[in-house]
């Protein structure tokens, strides 16, 4: 079973070992090179004036994401955060904040800006972290330019610095909730595939 939630929903959730210590908090999601999983996390500490960790979080060491908290093993899943901004952006994808970016279609028009990341949570425990939209602020060419709405992903994505490329047909699945946002992914995708 999978589940759909906005990045912002993950920061600042508390880091818990399986003994129930509170070791860190989620500061910001670094994502993989090609922009398409959530590679980590970079954390903070615990507490009001509590700063930036020298320790990372890599996906692969997340036991369980739930509601209230990120669940690992115990401090030993901790990696030098260097370590896994290195990892993220190997393969010369920038790994970085995608905020703020301008959606366009492969036709040229402008869709929005980027003010939110829709990710896939599959499995009961860590599974698989996925990218498959975004949340934007629509632009005068969606009809409801200055709302908030989900924009559904390829499984690949073009991006240059300010710029993310979507097929001109996503504008057809894009939905204003989180609810029936899933099976328009799918149905999205399933569209591209049909179609190469």
């Amino acid at each position: 079973m999978s589940r759909l939630m906005r990045s912002s929903e993950i920061t600042k959730r508390p880091v818990v070992t399986m003994a129930g210590n509170d070791i860190a908090q989620i500061k910001d999601i670094v994502y993989s090179a090609d922009g398409g999983t959530v590679a980590g996390f970079t954390l903070a500490g615990r507490g009001l004036f509590a700063g930036p960790l020298k320790q990372g979080l890599a996906w692969s060491a997340v036991v369980a994401l739930g509601a209230a908290a990120v669940m690992v093993a115990d401090e030993a899943a901790l990696t030098p955060v260097d370590d896994l901004l290195d990892e993220s952006s190997a393969s010369g994808g920038s790994g970085g904040n995608v905020l703020g970016s301008r959606v366009l279609t492969d036709s040229g028009t402008d869709l929005g800006a980027v003010v939110d990341v829709v990710l896939e949570v599959e499995g009961a425990d860590r599974g698989v972290c996925d990218v498959v939209g975004y949340e934007i602020e629509s632009s005068v060419a969606l009809d409801s330019g200055g709302s908030t709405l989900l924009i559904p992903l390829p499984d690949t994505l073009a991006a240059s610095g300010e710029h993310l490329m979507v097929p001109a047909s996503a504008t057809d699945f894009v939905r204003r909730d989180l609810a029936g946002f899933g099976a328009a992914v799918a149905d999205f995708r399933a569209q591209l595939a049909g179609g190469r």
